[in-house]
């Protein structure tokens, strides 16, 4: 009875130190893949990159110690991550608090639900799924994910948009003129890697060698050069502004998303009660604040799209500080 709730206690009757070895190495390989994955399908979920790292962990150790498998790989998948991140772009801010309690609470619904299913043996369902539509499905999901990480490959940033190809064409813009070209190097090197790999030995792990060698040269080179400064170091009154502007508007937006949530719970109540004139008012307070809320992300945007177009050159000064001018504003001495 023990072995059959905790199967993994039979795997050391017979386990051997060449076992071991074996997976030890399967392991290591796993997670020089899964680590930078899941970071990335935590970006396309709208949570931060860290929390990948919680998803590519858990997960598969207890999927390997209760249902272990050849063929099944356990662990953050795109097109979760892509469905998660529309489900809850309509409640809250990405990379918010409150988006980060709607996903944990989103995922923890989700496993119950499917706990459930797998408990009455009700995995029959998915074949009452056409090919036709799984298939749609899947190749949409596909082009939508390849595309997402083109902001990735340049170097940019750019606001989603409320279509999924308004965000690629601000991509496109964004790249035009502001791509980070070590990024997109590093990115056609891996493609490199990968694709000769695959030509010259294609047994080979191509994917596993584009990550290990990437990440050495990122290492070796230090390729993560982020400086933080204090604004009073930026030598222009307009770029300044815009800084302030900007920060305003970001540190709105959480309290805003908290309203929009408070406004929904009382819609909710006013539905309850059946009166049209409560119904007529929390659905307009609700949708004042969505009104709101979509303006301040379009601010965003532009405020986003001015700074970005301010190029600073630093100039040491006498004390050792950098402080940044506009090219037309640098100093004669410089």
């Amino acid at each position: 009875m023990l072995m059959k709730i905790f199967p993994f206690l039979g795997w050391f009757r017979n386990y051997s130190l060449g076992a071991l070895r074996i997976d030890a190495i399967s392991g290591l390989t796993v997670a020089l893949v899964l680590i930078p994955q899941s970071m990335a399908y935590a970006q396309l979920a709208g949570l931060p990159a860290y929390y990948g790292l919680y998803a590519s962990f858990l997960p598969p150790m207890i999927a390997s110690l209760f249902g272990s498998s050849r063929q099944l790989a356990t662990g953050p998948v795109a097109v979760v991550s892509l469905m998660t991140s529309a489900s809850l772009e309509p409640l809250a801010t990405a990379g918010s608090e409150g988006y980060i309690v709607y996903a944990i609470l989103l995922a923890l619904m989700v496993g119950l639900f499917q706990f459930a299913l797998g408990l009455l043996r009700l995995g029959l369902v998915v074949n009452f799924l056409s090919h036709p539509v799984v298939n749609g499905f899947t190749n949409a999901a596909a082009l939508i994910i390849a595309s997402s990480q083109l902001s990735k490959m340049f170097g940019v940033y750019v606001d989603k948009a409320h279509h999924h190809y308004e965000t690629i064409w601000r991509v496109i813009l964004a790249a035009f003129h502001y791509t980070h070209w070590p990024t997109l190097l590093m990115g056609a090197l891996a493609f490199a890697i990968m694709y000769g790999l695959k030509r010259i030995s294609p047994k080979f792990p191509n994917v596993l060698a584009a990550v290990a060698i990437t990440t050495i040269i990122s290492w070796a080179t230090g390729f993560d050069h982020n400086v933080h400064v204090d604004l009073s170091a930026i030598n222009s009154p307009d770029a300044r502004e815009a800084v302030i502007n900007f920060n305003r508007v970001v540190t709105t937006l959480p309290a805003l998303a908290e309203e929009r949530t408070r406004a929904g719970k009382e819609l909710e109540k006013a539905k309850k009660t059946g009166r049209q004139e409560s119904i007529l008012k929390a659905k307009h307070h609700l949708d004042m604040v969505a009104i709101k809320i979509e303006q301040l992300k379009f601010d965003t945007h532009i405020f986003r799209k001015e700074i970005r177009e301010f190029l600073f050159k630093g100039v040491e000064q006498e004390d050792g500080t950098l402080k940044f001018y506009l090219p037309e504003d640098m100093p004669a001495n410089a």
